[in-house]
């Protein structure tokens, strides 16, 4: 058989026996989720809110970052922020820009949605391309992995990330003004973030409006910027030195103001926000490349609520965005990238009708993508699609049946170039569907498994690229008759809610046909696209291809809470363990596919009393030897943090102040799934330090 390796093996049965001792709770719940009691059965894992149409998600395997966790988790990017989330890496290409892997899968199997909807920036094109909105400004952020991303695009395939910033408020706040001021420092960039948000209401109409800023410096490393063995490939001219403990070309500077107004009534509510976002940051990949970049973004939403007989609610959704940025070298302008779009969502949720209880909806999305300077690699090219979706749920006794389905059609135009050629067209009609079964026997445990078929369309890049990109130092070949790529997946996911251990075991394996991956040739091209030059060919074709993996989150918890109402303060241990394992091959060559995340497993001690609050974890990353071709072996690390907070609550106001050490042991650590991972480490040992104030 095709997953016969011996130790990815081995892991899973670890998992599965670790699930057999206990079961996992979610990350959004690190610390807090669990309740006693009365009558001294255990302790309670509290609910999870996920923005899906209807909650359960289909699968179950959902996650949520937000409060006090999320404050800790907070990093320059979205990717590092949730990096420690099970199945969830990084595709780290410094401290500005890095998305979610999910799952093994990146790019644009991966959506990730601004309140429900596109981001509309370039983020997917490339690595190097930061998402377009702060991390720090947001409430909660939410994963999704398995067949309930198809609610939000047949590209969705490898998991959905929302992030929710509340810029337009849907609840009455008449008479009620409420805000929140943060900031935080870090040591190892010299780093300084700050953020204040105010909004309040009068007679049903809301506002809200908020602003921020980040710096930071070239931040600082264990040793050496590039391993030995690229230092051996790569020579450095002669007299040169290697960088060394500061990462040379990695600052940034962000900022942002965004305002919003509403009106809400008991039966609906109706608002917009206007958002003006700049991020000016750096390239480590070259010490003579930044990226100013900046975006003009329009949201609208609302909902009805109760407005026909057996209707629940009719939601609407809209963005529109105005993206550019520029990448300069040697201070010259050299590349342009803009994305003029929108994402447009509604949703109608009903009652039972006939035993079924879902929603039902339609979405239209346009993206008017151009690249264009010296280092364009590819066309102008407009990308529009329209789709339908709907989720039903029955529910007999105990088991429920849960039945989704997508279509998509999806159309892909290059504009005539004289540098690429005459235009070019492509249009995709993709089904997508899924079914799956949830047996809940009591409050204690539930389990799922679901079946999914999947198609998704190629990209305009992997259709029609054909030049040098540098942030990958690779030639790009896009294939313009590409089809569609289909998948098979099966998901399992075991939940327990309640007792002294919580938590929970997912599974899944997912076929490919005609998965499309970008594949090197061995073929060396210049800059002018001709034979014998210095830069590796990258070739974007289809294959067949599996993907196999497992994720567990588990918490023991050692100490019970105290019970008595009176004690306003109570004394808590938790033993957290996290666990992730994903085995992806080329069924067609049976070799590892690229930049696939290794083993991961974090181990936490979580203490609490009263307002107070401390967390020692150790995060182990497995080193990665299952390797595509012209790929080198990372080794393993093993970070260390802690972590200390502190709640002062005063009347309406809510003080939080908190510590973290970052890479204790300031060991040197490089992520198998980055592009740059032989030139660019993880940031050394440093402290952050930051305060929240709410009232």
């Amino acid at each position: 058989m095709l997953f016969t390796d011996d130790l990815l093996n081995r892991r899973l049965v670890l998992l599965l026996v670790v699930f057999g001792l206990n079961s996992a709770k979610t990350a959004a719940q690190e610390h807090r989720d669990f309740l006693l009691h009365q009558n001294e059965e255990g302790i309670v894992m509290d609910e999870m809110v996920i923005s899906a149409p209807l909650a359960p998600p289909l699968d179950q395997s959902a996650s949520a970052l937000s409060g006090q966790d999320l404050n800790l988790a907070i990093e320059p990017t979205l990717g590092q922020t949730l990096a420690q989330m099970p199945g969830v890496s990084s595709s780290y290409f410094g401290p500005a820009a890095s998305r979610p892997i999910i799952r093994g899968q990146d790019g644009d199997r991966v959506r990730v949605l601004q309140n429900g909807l596109n981001t509309l920036d370039a983020s997917a094109a490339s690595p190097d391309h930061a998402l377009s909105f702060e991390p720090a400004n947001l409430k909660s952020v939410e994963v999704v992995r398995g067949p309930a991303t198809l609610l939000y695009g047949s590209n969705a395939i490898g998991g959905v990330v929302n992030a929710i910033d509340g810029r337009i408020v849907d609840e009455k706040l008449d008479g009620t003004i409420r805000g929140s001021m943060g900031g935080r420092h870090t040591s190892v960039d010299n780093g300084y973030q700050t953020n204040v948000m105010l909004e309040g209401g009068w007679e049903g109409l809301a506002f809200h409006v908020e602003a921020f800023t980040r710096a930071a410096e070239d931040f600082r490393i264990p040793g050496n910027a590039r391993t030995v063995g690229e230092q051996e490939l790569n020579p450095l001219p002669a007299g040169t030195p290697e960088p060394n403990k500061v990462m040379p070309n990695s600052n940034l500077r962000t900022e942002g103001v965004s305002g919003g107004l509403s009106y809400v009534w008991d039966e609906g509510f109706f608002g917009f926000s206007w958002t003006e976002y700049h991020n000016n940051y750096a390239s480590p990949a070259d010490s003579d490349v930044f990226i100013d970049m900046s975006q003009t973004r329009l949201d609208v939403r609302g909902a009805f609520y109760r407005p026909l007989p057996r209707i629940k609610e009719i939601s609407y959704r809209f963005a529109w965005s105005d993206y550019e940025h520029t990448e300069f070298e040697s201070g010259m302008d050299n590349t342009e990238f803009k994305n003029d779009g929108y994402d447009a969502r509604v949703e109608v949720k009903h009652e039972k009708i006939a035993g079924m209880e879902g929603v039902v909806g339609l979405q239209s999305e346009r993206s008017d993508f151009f690249v264009g300077g010296a280092e364009a690699f590819m066309p102008p090219t407009i990308t529009a699609s329209n789709a339908m979706f709907f989720f039903e749920e029955v529910t007999r006794g105990t088991l429920s049946f849960q039945f989704s389905g997508r279509y998509d059609h999806v159309g892909v135009e290059s504009r005539s170039n004289p540098v690429f050629g005459p235009a070019q067209t492509r249009t995709f009609e993709n089904l997508s569907g899924s079914v799956g079964f949830v047996y809940t026997p009591n409050d204690e445990y539930s389990a799922a498994f679901t079946i999914t078929h999947a198609e998704r369309a190629p990209t305009s890049q992997e259709l029609f690229a054909n030049g040098r990109h540098v942030a990958t130092d690779s030639f790009l070949v896009g294939d313009a008759g590409l089809g569609a790529e289909s998948s098979l997946g099966f998901d399992l996911n075991l939940r327990k809610r309640t007792g002294w251990v919580t938590g929970s075991l997912s599974g899944y394996h997912t076929r490919y046909r005609d998965f499309i991956g970008q594949f090197p040739t061995g073929v060396m091209i210049d800059t002018d696209g001709d034979l014998i030059g210095d830069t590796p060919e990258q070739r974007y074709r289809a294959t067949q291809a599996q993907f196999l993996g497992a994720e567990l989150e588990t918490t023991f918890h050692l100490l019970h809470p105290i019970t008595s109402e009176e004690q306003q303060a109570s004394t808590n241990l938790h033993w957290q363990v996290k666990a992730d394992v994903v085995r992806a091959r080329d069924a067609s060559t049976g070799r590892s596919l690229p930049r696939i995340p290794p083993f991961h497993l974090t181990n936490a001690l979580i203490f609490e009393h009263g307002s107070f609050g401390a967390r020692l974890e150790g995060i182990y990353a497995a080193p990665q030897d299952r390797l595509a071709a012209n790929e080198f072996r990372t080794p393993s690390y093993f970070l260390v943090n802690l972590s200390l907070t502190y709640r002062i609550i005063q009347g309406r106001t809510t003080m939080d102040l908190y510590v973290k050490g970052m890479n204790l042991t300031n060991e040197d650590a490089r992520e198998h799934a980055s592009f740059l991972k032989e030139r660019v480490p993880l940031p050394g040992r440093g402290l952050v330090a930051g305060l929240k104030w709410s009232f």
